[in-house]
């Protein structure tokens, strides 16, 4: 499953704001980045907000009741509140923003998350925003198999359930 760059942007980087447990600003700051959030400096003050914030994207991820979901994410929507336009800047294909360039960066990354669940979403009943399945894990993830069949958040995770799984069949008479 691909989603266009803004889409899968926010989606993972909601994801990795959710997941972190880490709220330092230096932190959020490479987490910004690596999710090509330009000018991701923060202080300490827009840290906590971000942290926030990631407390609010975080029901989205495995949300079964599709309704729920929606509810959720529009509820982001307004207070992100931006309004998406399209732009074809630096020689670029057109894309989608979904912020003012002039806006701060928990701004931007507020309307970057919400607009690219929101995405997410609307490109596959939000089924691709999951929680790991492996009890005592809650780690996120944006599901971008071909299959959209996606359980566990890593292949450590899936190992320890099959393997426990395996043993458990074992010891069963």
């Amino acid at each position: 499953m691909h989603f266009n760059t803004y889409g899968g942007n926010g989606a993972a980087l909601s994801a990795d704001l959710v997941n972190t447990r880490d709220h330092a600003p230096r932190t959020l700051e490479r987490i910004l980045a690596a999710n090509s959030m330009l000018r991701p400096e923060l202080t300490p003050a827009q840290a906590e907000d971000l942290r926030m914030w990631a407390e609010r994207l975080d029901p989205v991820f495995g949300e079964r009741d599709q309704d729920v979901q929606i509810e959720l994410v529009n509820a982001l929507l307004k207070i992100s509140a931006a309004t998406p336009y399209i732009s074809a800047h630096d020689g670029r294909k057109p894309h989608l923003h979904f912020f003012s360039a002039d806006a701060d960066i928990v701004n931007r990354a507020k309307d970057t998350t919400a607009g690219g669940l929101a995405m997410a979403i609307s490109f596959s009943d939000g089924r691709r925003l999951g929680r790991c399945d492996r009890d005592g894990c809650s780690t996120v993830y944006v599901d971008t198999s071909r299959n959209g069949r996606r359980r566990f958040c890593t292949l450590a995770c899936a190992n320890r359930v099959n393997v426990a799984n395996h043993r458990a069949r074992r010891v069963t008479p």
